[in-house]
């Protein structure tokens, strides 16, 4: 016998759908329920606690077998220490008040990406807590877990328009960059000083992967360090967990590591942020 995955059993799917909504709210112009129902059940509870072990299944990547085994059993060993009748407890009431507010229907349908991996580790929470425990089903959890955890990342497709510019001769890539950037600040003239900047050099050095990679790199640091400095001086604590979950990905590139478009959407998005707050 094993104990089922379910949603409303699972703590890491409900914060991470809380915070969707508390977004999706914000996004529409409205107060967000959403806002203090998080607040009230994972800021110094028993179920925060067990949200911070999916918080650190979702740390770690790219392990050795033998250590992303003992970060499992680790993460299953902490959560049978934890207060396991106030977490059900809690987490009853929580998706009670979550109803109250909101079409449980549609709340449970939003997308998580990391939906697959928080079942995985629910189920073996659960069944630790189980009178008896079917090995498969542990199996089972155990090994979508570890492929999770030692996952080596896919190598990028190549970019062909990027090659199809490096392959310009010298004079060409100077007209085209010309033409580029007069068509940029003709669309982007809504754009921040930042943002811009940031573009200018990239058109700048869009031949040179390792100028554009340097680029990114070297404004990773002051980025981190302006979100830093905002985060301290914020009082609302849903806005600072948010925050502190963006923060984690802040980091420049690893040397193996390309640079893609998604990096320069990245670096834009900081700044908007950085002016936002």
């Amino acid at each position: 016998m094993s104990v089922k995955h379910s949603k409303f059993k699972n703590t890491g799917l409900l914060f991470e759908l809380l915070v969707r909504k508390i977004t999706a709210d914000t996004l529409e112009g409205k107060e967000s329920p959403a806002i203090n129902i998080l607040k009230k059940y994972f800021l110094n509870t028993e179920l925060g606690k067990e949200y911070k072990l999916y918080e650190q299944l979702s740390k770690h990547k790219h392990l050795t077998e033998g250590k992303a085994e003992l970060v499992i059993n680790s993460l299953v060993e902490t959560s049978s220490k934890l207060n396991r009748t106030s977490i059900r407890k809690q987490r009853y009431n929580l998706v009670k008040e979550i109803k109250e507010h909101y079409d449980i229907e549609k709340f449970f349908k939003v997308k998580i990406s990391n939906y697959k991996i928080f079942a995985a580790l629910n189920n073996l929470i659960e069944n630790k807590a189980s009178d008896e425990v079917s090995p498969e089903t542990v199996i089972n959890n155990k090994m979508t877990l570890l492929e999770h955890l030692t996952k080596v990342p896919v190598e990028e497709k190549r970019d062909e328009l990027l090659e199809e510019f490096q392959s310009y001769d010298k004079d060409l890539r100077i007209l085209t960059y010309r033409v580029l950037l007069e068509k940029f600040n003709d669309k982007y003239d809504g754009l921040k000083p930042a943002q811009k900047e940031v573009l200018k050099e990239i058109i700048t050095s869009v031949d040179s992967p390792e100028k554009l990679k340097e680029i990114y790199n070297n404004r990773i640091p002051r980025i981190r360090t302006a979100l830093t400095q905002k985060i301290k001086t914020i009082s609302d604590e849903v806005v600072k967990i948010k925050l502190e979950e963006i923060l984690k990905y802040v980091h420049p590139l690893e040397k193996n590591d390309k640079f893609s478009n998604d990096d320069i959407v990245n670096l834009l998005q900081y700044y908007e942020l950085i002016n936002e707050l």
